[in-house]
């Protein structure tokens, strides 16, 4: 069958410059990758992983990679802000980190839910985070004073992602419970419910100019909703299994989806039809972006790996591309247009056609970049025992060791860190790689007895502190509440007073008025 399918592809009479084409693709994590987004300045790309790690692409040829060390589980969201200088992200270890994303390695960490977060995102201003979790809800946060702001309860089972639109006064969010809900930011209310999904809602944003949202769901559906009639205009299948992320062309012209069935596929928005299916990952596609510009866009998957993909096909006008399409010869049945696929770096069979379907790439292997891991203090990867006297200072730092690390992030007496001064050595062989993966999967035998109880201790504190923060946040959201109730009570109290003045200065005035000796 895939013989077939590349023999049809040859026989297309010429590719079109309007084809998206893989520039390259960059290697570094240890586990997939699960989100992926791009700096505004269009110089960066931030991803997370599994491997708990959050890397800091530089686009530049041969730019260093940074890696940050922090998080306790896997990374489940990234995000610059939109100005660039900061990086959120979230994780199933309960938490939200903002970054800095240069060689000072700098972290703020604060404790956001009781249960895995799954999705963050700053608002257009910057100055707002929010959140979705497997605890059922919604948060925004304030940047500047890491606090919490408001939760949106009404989900009833996990959240999956939360977007605000351009405009900051809109949040939409979808989940396990096959909804997907629009809030109002002002009044906290749930606008709207589509409930039309069939599967689980996995992945949730707004278009570039706020009048559509578009919701993926693990059934393989895409949907795009108008919010401004409530109504589904635009509904796809076009992937073999879920989709995991999509992201809107800048334009609002094109939308690309990632998928578990280990394809991208680009979609025509003003047409409604899927133009480009594009082959690269060996493993499911976990994350898809768009740069701020349109110009590229990355994909990231289980097999490891970002693919960095030159967009091509926006860059002439738009009449123009579809009059080269209609000339076009396809093998695939309406709505497809054309597969591309990048080709590998081994050596080909001599071919009966002189067109090929992607000649710009020769290699997409490009050198790994050199990569600066922060957060992570240089140390011997032989298994040892933690010692008595350095159990409580290495537990604010980040280590190779999974027992050390829970220490530092469970002890809950630190808010933010500075990781500037804990820059690791440059992973530079391949045994040496080996080693850090195994130590970074299995976690250290604690044979001292002291060690035990100390982690007993710290596990029985972090409970507790769960507990508080859970406490705290509820304390919050009530004096919140109280606050807007106050500001209600006193502007009635405001117009009262305002009528009553009005009033007696009108009986003063007729009172003052001498009576007409006429009537």
């Amino acid at each position: 069958m895939k013989q077939a399918l590349i023999h049809a592809l040859r026989k297309r009479p010429f590719r079109c410059s309007e084809d998206p084409a893989l520039e390259r693709h960059f290697k570094g994590h240890k586990n997939a990758v699960t989100c992926v987004h791009f700096n505004p300045n269009n110089k960066q790309l931030a991803s997370g992983s599994a491997d708990k790690t959050v890397m800091i692409w530089n686009l530049a040829p041969k730019g260093r990679a940074l890696r940050f060390f922090g998080h306790q589980d896997a990374v489940t969201g990234v995000q610059f802000s939109p100005s660039g200088k900061r990086v959120a992200s979230s994780s199933k270890d309960r938490t939200v980190r903002l970054w800095t994303p240069s060689m000072k390695g700098e972290c703020a960490v604060f404790r956001a839910h009781t249960a895995a977060v799954r999705s963050v995102a700053f608002s257009a201003d910057g100055l707002r985070l929010v959140t979705a979790s497997d605890d059922k809800s919604v948060k925004v946060w304030s940047v500047d004073r890491q606090s919490f702001i408001y939760s949106l309860n009404q989900h009833t089972n996990w959240v999956r992602c939360a977007r605000f639109s351009p405009d900051g006064r809109l949040i939409v969010s979808c989940g396990d419970d096959r909804t997907v809900r629009l809030w109002d930011t002002s009044t906290k209310h749930c606008l709207n419910c589509f409930s039309d999904c069939c599967g689980s809602s996995t992945f949730v944003d707004f278009n570039s100019n706020g009048t559509c949202i578009g919701s993926s769901g693990a059934d393989s559906s895409l949907n795009i909703w108008d919010i401004r009639t409530n109504k589904l205009i635009q509904h796809y299948k076009v992937h073999s299994e879920g989709i995991n992320s999509f992201s809107f062309h800048p334009s609002n012209n094109f939308l690309i989806t990632g998928s578990s069935d280990h394809t991208v596929k680009v979609l025509d928005l003003l047409e409604g039809r899927l133009i480009y299916t594009l082959h690269g990952h060996k493993g499911a596609v976990t994350s898809v972006a768009f740069s701020q510009a349109g110009d590229l866009f990355a994909s990231g998957g289980g097999d490891r790996q970002i693919l960095l993909w030159r967009t091509n096909f926006d860059s002439n006008s738009y009449q123009d591309v579809l009059q080269k399409h209609g000339r076009r010869a396809t093998p695939d049945p309406p709505p497809h247009l054309s597969d591309i696929y990048p080709r590998s770096p081994h050596l080909h069979h001599p071919q009966d056609s002189a067109v090929q379907i992607h000649p710009a790439v020769a290699d997409t292997r490009s050198a790994d970049p050199q990569v600066v891991e922060l957060g992570q203090p240089t140390h011997n990867n032989t298994q040892t025992t933690p010692s008595r006297h350095n159990d409580v200072s290495q537990a604010r730092h980040v280590d190779t060791s999974r027992v050390e690390t829970q220490k530092g992030d469970k002890s809950g007496s630190w808010v933010s860190s500075a990781a500037g001064n804990q820059t690791g050595a440059f992973s530079t062989g391949k045994g040496r790689r080996e080693e850090e993966e195994t130590v970074l999967t299995h976690p250290l035998e604690v044979f001292s007895s002291h060690a035990s109880s100390l982690d007993s201790t710290l596990q029985h504190i972090v409970r507790q502190l769960d507990i508080l923060t859970q406490t705290v946040s509820v304390l919050e959201e009530r004096l919140t509440l109280t606050e807007d109730r106050m500001k209600e009570c006193l502007l009635h109290q405001s117009q009262i007073l305002q009528n009553l003045r009005a009033s007696r200065e009108q009986q003063r005035s007729e009172s003052d008025t001498p009576p007409d000796p006429f009537t």
